[in-house]
């Protein structure tokens, strides 16, 4: 035998670094964040729009001018419908109408309305 077979087998062999998930070596490289827990399904905003169809939203224009009523439909290009619109200014109430309907690109967001908590 020689003598650096010798050293070979009296010292235990280097640990070789665990897999990583995926068969990925761990030692030697950048860390990575740990996975996102998994979800059922992602949540997206097409899910909202339908959850608040018929409910009460706030739908703010680029201009600043916001409206506040009951969402009645939409359609891909975020034309919108309302019923029991409110139109506020400077957050000043401006004017009541019974049917309202916005051009999509004028939307800068849709908001859900909550009820203020006491």
């Amino acid at each position: 035998s020689s003598p650096s077979r010798k050293n070979a087998m009296a010292e235990p062999a280097a640990k070789q670094p665990e897999a990583k998930e995926g068969g990925e070596p761990a030692g030697g490289e950048p860390t990575r964040a740990p996975p996102k827990p998994k979800t059922p399904a992602k949540y997206q905003p097409s899910d909202f729009l339908k959850a608040v169809l018929g409910r009460p939203v706030i739908v703010k224009l680029n201009s600043g001018v916001s409206y506040r009523g009951i969402l009645a439909c939409l359609d891909g290009y975020m034309n919108i419908a309302m019923e029991q619109t409110e139109e506020y200014v400077d957050g000043q109430l401006k004017a009541k109408y019974g049917d309202c309907f916005i051009r999509g690109n004028n939307v800068h967001y849709i908001s859900t309305v909550y009820a203020k908590r006491r």
